[in-house]
């Protein structure tokens, strides 16, 4: 297994910056459409349950407030974007950063092209198995290959995606990283 000599694949170690990478790609990623009802937005409530004085109860203007059954919520949460920008240079020193580690860490392997004897699963883990990988196993093509894809996607802990897709989380997660030459190239170009 070759080490590779790329710019992309020698990058110092900075878990600062992949640390900032990986929250920011997470923030990104949430969906943000969690929402409750305050207690104007409850419905009903409009009558005062009771009168002021004189009953020996404690005092009551709507029986929809957050302290009543069935009231609205203090500070619910609203839909909102929780995504922040961060910057391209820091983005791409996070995934050469990670590359680099899995290099030195000798768990890259370059093919050439990736093919199988059949797209189906059987075919695929016999592949891996002929690699010696296990565990997290990330796989970066150069182009779309829909049979190889086909015989690895439902391999239990398997990731297939493009160079362009590739991205700071799924490269923190994985433990072993395959990529094809075209795919390095096109690596290259974007992170450099």
């Amino acid at each position: 297994m070759a080490q590779l000599t790329e710019k992309i694949f020698n990058e110092e170690k900075n878990a600062a910056v992949v640390h900032e990478a990986v929250r920011w790609y997470l923030a990104s990623r949430r969906q943000g459409t969690h929402s409750a009802l305050t207690r104007t937005e409850v419905t009903g409530g409009g009558k005062k349950p009771w009168q002021q004085k004189g009953t020996g109860r404690a005092r009551a203007g709507s029986n929809r407030s957050p302290l009543w059954r069935k009231g609205g919520v203090v500070f619910p949460p609203k839909p909102r974007d929780h995504s922040y920008e961060l910057p391209k240079k820091m983005r791409k020193l996070a995934v050469r950063v990670l590359l680099s580690e899995l290099n030195r860490g000798g768990r890259v392997i370059l093919s050439d092209a990736l093919k199988l004897a059949q797209p189906k699963a059987k075919a695929g883990a016999a592949f891996l198995k002929e690699l010696k990988v296990g565990g997290s196993v990330l796989i970066v093509l150069g182009a779309e290959n829909p049979a190889f894809e086909r015989g690895v996607r439902n391999i239990s802990g398997v990731t297939v995606m493009l160079s362009k897709d590739l991205n700071v989380y799924d490269l923190a997660k994985a433990d072993w990283l395959i990529v094809e030459k075209p795919a390095v190239e096109q690596l290259k170009g974007r992170l450099s």
